[in-house]
């Protein structure tokens, strides 16, 4: 029988939390209305998860439409709402459905008396910057400034990420085109040329049999080498969401030239970021980096910020943590050595993230410039290859008749 999680006063008006099995929603509905409890929210286990869940059933939050929220989360309570009222609003009004549930959930909570921080935390959805931020208003009062600065972070960021994709879309689109053109040509046009020349007697040029061969091979095997193809995709994305998976993706980038500078360069200018806005916050600095832990997405920059992390709880500075990684560029090591020193390393890490990603969007531009006409010429040698390879024997017999 499936489970739900229940929230609801007793007879006394306390609020009791508990999970229990029924056959349907409805059913455990009337079994403790009948009981005389007081029922604030039903739900079946997971049934949220999979509302955005991706593979593993890990949910998943939508970036944009989250900052939609958070710019209308400040601007009520700028305008002087209490905190409950804003979630009242912004719970009936959201046009994420995903996201509603659980910003309904968080009403409940806080009106019960939780934190908003805490009610936040416990959905297990929200990114680990988010709620302790929130965490750092409520103590220091300025929720509303604490708010206000993290979503100017999640402009920037997003900024960056959508700059990134758009540099990359041009080249994605050029090179399956490429290979829609390279597939059409060997399993369309090369038979086409394949059945007209084994009619003749002459003896075929070397280029056009191997052409012929490939086609044939190509034809026959389509269907299955599609499959192949489109299985082996599929497999790679489940394998890159597993912890082995993301670990061996982050090794082979550190290893492949050019990528592994480019990746480098915006992982740190990820983390400067994140600490940059948790330390203005107020957020201390070793609570910080354990935070920007739990907030990056890869794992060997978490492994690396863990044993920085505990660098630092032993009394070494953030510099030179950071610097025994053997990640973190020296130019972004030197420039926090000097926010420390000077006593501006929320200003300095923010300096850093945004001398890197400016070098990230120069190094990808210069990068993909070279890229497209690689592609080009790449075509034009391999459409060259097929039209001299299918002319030759024409060629041959116009030869032979002088």
């Amino acid at each position: 029988m499936p489970e739900f999680a229940l929230k609801y006063a007793d007879a006394r008006g306390d609020i009791k939390q508990q999970v229990l099995e029924a056959a349907s929603e409805q059913e455990l509905r009337d079994k403790l209305t009948n009981q005389g409890y007081l029922i604030y929210s039903i739900r079946q286990r997971g049934t949220l998860g999979n509302l955005s869940a991706g593979l593993g059933g890990k949910k998943k939050l939508d970036v944009e439409k989250f900052l939609i929220f958070n710019q209308q989360f400040v601007t009520l309570f700028r305008a002087g709402l209490p905190i409950l009222k804003c979630l009242d609003l912004l719970s009936e009004r959201l046009t994420d459905n995903k996201l509603s549930p659980y910003v309904k959930e968080i009403r409940d909570d806080v009106r019960q008396g939780s934190l908003l921080s805490d009610a936040f935390k416990r959905q297990e959805l929200f990114p680990a910057i988010y709620t302790t931020s929130i965490m750092a208003g409520e103590r220091s009062g300025a929720l509303g400034e604490v708010l206000e600065r993290y979503v100017n972070y999640q402009k920037l960021a997003l900024a960056v990420r959508k700059k990134l994709i758009l540099s990359l879309m041009y080249p994605s689109v050029l090179i399956c085109l490429v290979i829609l053109l390279v597939v059409f040509l060997v399993t369309f046009v090369v038979p086409r040329f394949a059945s007209l020349y084994t009619t003749s007697a002459t003896q075929l040029p070397a280029p056009t049999r191997i052409l012929m061969a490939i086609g044939a091979a190509a034809e026959q095997y389509i269907v299955a080498g599609a499959v192949a193809f489109f299985a082996t995709i599929i497999g790679i994305r489940f394998f890159l969401r597993t912890q082995r998976g993301q670990e061996w993706s982050d090794r082979v980038k550190m290893r492949t030239p050019i990528v592994a500078e480019i990746w480098t360069k915006y992982q740190v200018a990820q983390l400067a970021r994140l600490l940059s806005t948790l330390l203005t916050g107020g957020i201390p600095l070793v609570q910080g980096m354990e935070t920007a832990a739990q907030s990056v997405g890869s794992p060997l920059l978490r492994r690396a910020l863990a044993r920085a992390q505990q660098m630092v709880k032993e009394g070494n500075p953030l510099s030179g943590a950071l610097n025994s990684t053997g990640i973190v560029p020296p130019l972004a090591i030197d420039m926090i050595e000097v926010g420390e020193s000077t006593g501006a390393l929320p200003s300095m890490l923010n300096s850093v993230a945004e001398f890197y990603e400016d070098d990230v969007n120069t190094r990808m531009q210069a990068t993909l410039t070279l890229i497209e006409p690689a592609i080009m010429i790449f075509m034009g040698i391999f459409v060259a290859f097929v039209l001299v390879s299918l002319y030759l024997p024409i060629f041959s017999l116009a030869e032979s008749f002088n």
